[in-house]
């Protein structure tokens, strides 16, 4: 992901110039992972910037925190209060954001307990989710197999399990290919190094469950609502790896990614890159966050909100 320096970052309660935003060398979370992270994306509609789905965001934060015991020091209206004064600060109309929770400096060792807590809102415009963004893109099955639940709770979005994903990646990109796609112990498709996996076959959406190894993604959730209301038959399911060979299409989606098709798996070229349907729900999706779709605005936070921020719910 291409990084642009904004003016500010949100750190502890205040806004501290970019490059004064840092930590101690012996940060807990630095050597253990101990932290937790969601990314959010702001966009630019026609009343101005607005962030997607906020307040799903920041629930999903405080629930990941609360999964691997760390304590937020700031709450849903704090945090969301926060977020809009830093991109009004950075001037944005268009960004992507990052809100992380972490151990600080304080003690090593892995005896967490008396860490303090650090947390950090940083925006910046430019983001590549994936090589080839936009897509269609190559995927490449990866050798790494998704953690299983029961080694890290993958329904936190937490970063030391990010590891995971980071050699999957590396591995691909090596080899040629824009994105890895990883199966967990089981065989089954469990999601891609950043990003929630789609197969369309008759008509018919399917992606995997999180019991699958897959994070419960924001953009994913938005997708199949938009499906539904499209009519279309969704299913949450598992998938093999032969489920994508034989499927129609095959699209990933991520808040960084957006909706991107895949033209090929493993070599093999899927039957349509982009197929219709991924066409479809890619259009609707780019309107909605746009706010171009009156139906789903309560999914818009704007930014130039001056009174208190109301976070908006799904």
């Amino acid at each position: 992901m291409a990084l642009t320096e904004a003016p500010t970052i949100w750190m502890d309660g205040a806004l501290v110039p970019w490059r004064q935003a840092q930590v101690h060398v012996l940060t807990h979370g630095l050597h253990y992972g101990t932290g937790v992270l969601e990314g959010t994306r702001v966009f630019d509609t026609a009343d101005g910037p607005a962030v997607f789905r906020l307040a799903d965001h920041l629930r999903r934060l405080e629930r990941s925190a609360r999964m691997v015991r760390i304590d937020l020091p700031y709450g849903e209206e704090e945090l969301a209060r926060a977020t809009l004064e830093l991109v009004r600060a950075n001037g944005h109309r268009s960004c992507y954001l990052r809100h992380f929770a972490f151990l600080g400096y304080g003690s090593m060792g892995l005896d967490m307990r008396s860490s303090p807590t650090s947390t950090v809102i940083a925006s910046w415009d430019a983001l590549t989710a994936v090589e080839g963004a936009g897509g269609p893109i190559r995927v490449k099955t990866s050798s790494w197999q998704r953690t299983a639940p029961n080694a890290v709770p993958n329904a936190a979005k937490a970063t030391g399990p990010y590891l995971n994903s980071v050699l999957a990646r590396r591995e691909a990109t090596d080899a040629g290919y824009d994105e890895a796609l990883l199966l967990n112990a089981e065989g089954f498709v469990s999601e891609c190094s950043a990003e929630n996996v789609f197969a369309v076959r008759g008509g018919v959406l399917r992606t995997p469950p999180a019991g699958a190894g897959a994070l419960e993604g924001i953009t994913q959730d938005t997708l199949l609502t938009l499906a539904r209301d499209l009519g279309v038959e969704v299913r949450v399911e598992n998938l093999l790896r032969s489920d994508l060979y034989a499927a129609d299409e095959v699209f990933i989606s991520g808040t960084a990614a957006g909706v991107v098709p895949v033209a090929s798996l493993d070599d093999r070229e899927l039957r349509s890159a982009p197929g219709s349907l991924t066409v479809r729900l890619r259009e609707l999706y780019e309107a909605v966050v746009a706010g171009a779709e009156p139906r789903y605005r309560e999914w818009l936070t704007p930014v130039d909100r001056v009174a208190r921020a109301r976070v908006q719910s799904s």
